[in-house]
Formats: structure tokens, C-alpha cells, sequence
């Protein structure tokens, strides 16, 4: 039997990140613990954004993840809400990779599709799976199930990210532009 891999999913927001958990063995998921990290919406940009750090901060070096995924941004009709989203993410990608986690993102789209079978699936069917894939699963908001359900989309595709990367390795040089491109998703 394969050792377990603890995988930490982030759902990255200004007001909450949701982040989730999980053990992967082979291919049998386990649920360990999920949360949100909250910012004051009365705080300045940057007191907030030093808020989502040091709670993450917290998370990773108290739950020891192996591995890390976060959910990409997706562009919204509100072009400064989708600024500050990218300011949250940066966050988000930030503390794993300065743990020094391999991170890995993915669309919203794949998240919903990979968990749910449809890519444009709503908030509560995505809840509902989590629940169904990891029964013991105790989000504590809809932010956290994302998260969690970030980690299983990562559990689905890790092999076949890490088995593209190493195809493109062994392909030489100018394979590795087309290795980062998978491995974006």
C-alpha cells in the first residue's frame, strides 16, 4: 500500500478563503479537517490581505499538507472585485509555496466537473458531492466544501500531471512549455 498524501485545497477570497484537507491513498480519499480564514472587510487592503496570510500561515503549519492546489480566478463583470480576487489568490499561492508545497491550480470549471460530472454545476450540487465522496467531510461553509472539493479535483489529476511532466522531460528541450501548459490544466 502507497503512503498517504495529505492534500491542502484552497478556495482564495478577500473576505474568506476556504481551504480542505485530505488524504489520498492510492485512490481511496479521507477527509482530515477543513476551515475558513476570515478578513475584516472594514480593514484596508492590505491589513487583510497580511489577515488571509498569517491564517493560512496557521493552517499549513499546523496540518502539514504534502501537496497544495488552489482554484484559479475567474474574471467577473466587476473589474476591481476581480483584482482583489487575484490579490486573495496571490496569497493563496504564496504561503504553500514559500512551506515549500508543490501548488497546483485549477478552473472552476474542471473543479465542478472533475467532483460533479458537469462544469457548470451549482454551489449546493458541489457541497452535495463532497458530502458523498468524503462522508465524515465537516465544511463549515460553502468556501470550505470548495476547498475540499479543489483537493479531490487535485487527487484526481495529480498522476496525470506528474506522468505529462515527466513525458515532457524525457522529450528534451521545448517539451517543458507544453509540460507547464498541462500541468496548468
Amino acid at each position: 500500500m502507497s503512503e498517504p498524501i495529505r492534500i491542502l485545497g484552497i478556495d482564495p477570497g478577500l473576505r474568506r478563503t476556504g481551504w480542505g484537507l485530505i488524504t489520498v491513498t492510492g485512490t481511496r480519499l479521507a477527509f482530515v479537517a477543513s476551515g475558513t480564514v476570515t478578513s475584516n472587510g472594514d480593514d484596508d487592503l492590505a491589513t487583510r490581505l497580511c489577515s488571509l496570510h498569517e491564517g493560512l500561515t496557521k493552517v499549513v503549519a499546523t496540518m502539514l499538507p504534502d501537496e497544495a492546489a488552489v482554484e484559479e480566478t475567474f474574471v467577473n463583470k466587476d473589474a476591481q472585485a476581480t483584482l482583489k480576487l487575484g490579490h486573495a489568490r496571490a496569497v493563496a499561492l504564496l504561503v504553500p509555496a514559500l512551506a515549500g508545497l508543490p501548488v497546483a491550480e485549477y478552473a472552476a470549471n474542471l473543479v465542478k466537473k472533475t467532483v460533479v460530472g458537469a462544469g457548470h454545476a451549482e454551489k449546493d450540487q458541489v457541497g452535495a458531492m463532497v458530502r458523498f465522496l468524503l462522508p465524515k467531510a465537516t465544511a463549515d461553509t460553502a468556501d470550505a466544501a470548495d476547498a475540499l472539493a479543489i483537493a479531490i479535483t487535485h487527487a484526481s489529476h495529480r498522476a496525470s500531471r506528474a506522468r505529462a511532466a515527466t513525458h515532457a522531460a524525457a522529450a528534451g528541450p521545448g517539451a517543458g512549455r507544453i509540460a507547464r501548459a498541462v500541468a496548468r490544466g
